[in-house]
């Protein structure tokens, strides 16, 4: 009876314990924590870890971390296993505001903000001994971590292994995950595989966030579980959801790429981004990925460059590199040649191939400096030893044009040939080489013969240089209508000085129909994207009605846009139209 309980209470400690446990169970935590805190006090010691468990969160009485821990200490003084788990998992995080060995007690709570300690390995690993010694489960875990990955001091990795396995046995989610990963550092022996894979899948199996993301990586890969991924995408989003940082960013990517998901670009960005302020450069990248290239999302520089440089400041060489391209085309971000070419040297030092590139062409343009040359060369130098074919062309540049190093033409041929076999780009400067006798006997034909061989991988500027071989007759037959059509593809790919060649060739004077419609074309197309010589030719199509069309002004300023590009061949016909015009 009701009654009866309330005068026990009064009378005897254990009763008002029992009396509050069972209030506390009705949710009736304001009736509950007076009875606790009596019997807490007379020394019952559940009373004194769940009074000690009140204070940590905020139940029937405001929570108070110092309390938490002081009442928390005296149940695990007493035996509490339970007590000692939560006082030394508190203790490792530096949670023990006030604790008996830490110095004066810290003021303010577990919700309050209040600064965190440092944690406290020695004492950790005092209370969790003395629960994992009493069987608790969840005490061996947390002491194999101590030993583990704690102070060296206190490290014992051997004995940290034991409690795993102890800790597994006991079916504790931390102690398959811990036993999981003892079993990861050499997983070759026979079984070893599929008791990894099981110890993983019981602690994902129980919700532990880790766990989960790493049984995806499992299924996403196919390691000792069938490849799934559309299951590896479901263990994503479960751990994402518990907050598991690799798990929102995997999570996120699946979203954006569709990836055993319908795709959702805004949902998956959002995911992402959760990741990538959690301080995941990877996923930080990828948003600025995802607003750089445009696409399910609009293209946003500005916030792209916001992304690549949270992913660069936090080491990731890709986004550094992205970041100094953004500067050097002023896109999202003020034009800055040297913020761009500082954030290349932070991507070359990270060990970005294609950054050591970037540096290594700025070089050939007169840019960088005699560190960056330095630099370059000795990245260049050491990965085409290993074997890389690509530094073995980026050296034999660097030794052909004195990057770093004493020019030598002739051991820039025996490293270019090294890399001709498979880089496209050796072809075309061997090509050269041969062309021009550096570094080799002068041999056109070979030369041709190399540069023919990059022209078939669709290089343009092997195209143009074949095409106008092919018109000359160097190093080989004359063929006007072949150096057409390399020319011709060359301008379909891009290449400005193609696109003028083009033009040049349907205009007459070539073995090839004149045709004068196309080449007004080729030449406007060149023209306007800055070629001085395509400019005049417009303008004299335009200003002599060459093509069936005759349009003054438009030639005027064709003609003034060659001058002011220093063409000064341009000048006559500027004086030729206005003493037309003025007639």
């Amino acid at each position: 009876m009701p009654m009866f309980d309330g005068l026990r209470s009064i009378l005897s400690p254990a009763a008002a314990y029992r009396r509050g446990a069972s209030l506390l169970e009705r949710n009736d935590a304001k009736r509950a924590f007076p009875l606790l805190a009596r019997a807490a006090q007379a020394g019952v010691k559940e009373a004194e870890y769940r009074v000690g468990r009140c204070y940590l969160e905020g139940v029937g009485v405001p929570p108070s971390r110092p309390n938490a821990v002081r009442w928390l200490e005296r149940a695990a003084s007493h035996g509490h296993v339970e007590a000692q788990v939560v006082l030394a998992t508190m203790l490792l995080h530096g949670l023990a505001d006030g604790f008996a060995t830490g110095g004066a007690p810290a003021t303010g709570s577990l919700f309050g903000g209040s600064a965190q300690n440092a944690p406290d390995f020695p004492n950790a690993a005092k209370w969790a001994r003395k629960a994992a010694e009493a069987g608790s489960a969840e005490g061996q875990a947390l002491l194999a971590f101590i030993l583990g990955s704690g102070p060296e001091d206190l490290r014992d990795v051997p004995e940290a292994d034991r409690w795993y396995k102890k800790s597994a046995e006991g079916n504790c989610a931390q102690g398959h995950l811990g036993y999981a990963l003892v079993l990861a550092r050499d997983a070759s022996a026979a079984g070893t595989q599929d008791e990894l894979v099981r110890h993983l899948r019981l602690a994902a199996d129980q919700g532990l966030a880790t766990a989960l993301y790493l049984y995806g990586m499992l299924c996403d890969r196919g390691i000792g579980v069938q490849q799934d991924n559309a299951l590896a995408t479901e263990y994503y989003r479960q751990s994402a959801i518990k907050g598991h940082r690799s798990g929102q960013a995997r999570w996120g990517f699946a979203l954006v790429k569709g990836l055993g998901v319908p795709a959702n670009a805004q949902e998956g960005e959002a995911w992402l981004r959760r990741a990538a302020l959690a301080g995941d450069a990877e996923a930080a990248a990828v948003v600025g990925d995802l607003y750089a290239a445009g696409g399910a999302l609009p293209p946003n520089y500005a916030e792209a460059a916001m992304w690549f440089r949270r992913a660069a400041e936090a080491g990731h060489r890709g986004a550094a590199r992205a970041l100094a391209m953004l500067y050097m085309t002023g896109a999202g971000v003020p034009r800055d040649h040297a913020e761009a070419t500082q954030w290349l040297r932070v991507s070359a030092e990270s060990g970005d191939k294609e950054a050591h590139v970037d540096i290594g062409n700025l070089l050939l343009k007169g840019e960088g400096n005699e560190q960056d040359s330095h630099r370059t060369r000795t990245w260049f130098e050491q990965a085409a030893a290993a074997g890389d074919p690509v530094a073995a062309f980026n050296f034999g540049v660097c030794l052909a044009e004195g990057i770093g190093i004493e020019k030598d033409e002739r051991k820039a041929a025996e490293w270019l040939r090294k890399a001709s076999d498979s880089v496209v780009n050796a072809q075309y400067w061997l090509g050269r080489m041969y062309i021009e006798g550096r570094g080799v006997e002068q041999d056109l034909e070979e030369g041709r013969a190399w540069v023919a061989k990059a022209a078939s991988a669709d290089m343009t500027e092997a195209l143009t240089l074949l095409a106008d071989m092919m018109l000359t007759g160097r190093g080989g037959a004359k063929d006007h209508p072949g150096a057409l059509q390399k020319f011709q593809r060359a301008a379909d790919l891009g290449h400005v000085g193609a696109m003028f060649a083009v033009g040049a060739m349907n205009g007459g004077g070539h073995e090839v129909p004149t045709d004068r419609a196309t080449a007004e074309k080729w030449f406007r197309s060149a023209a306007e994207r800055g070629h001085a010589h395509a400019q005049m030719m417009l303008g004299r199509y335009l200003a002599r009605n060459l093509a069936g069309t005759r349009d003054i002004e438009q030639a005027r300023m064709w003609f003034e846009r060659a001058l002011a590009q220093g063409l000064d061949d341009v000048r006559a016909d500027i004086a030729a139209l206005s003493a037309e015009v003025g007639n």
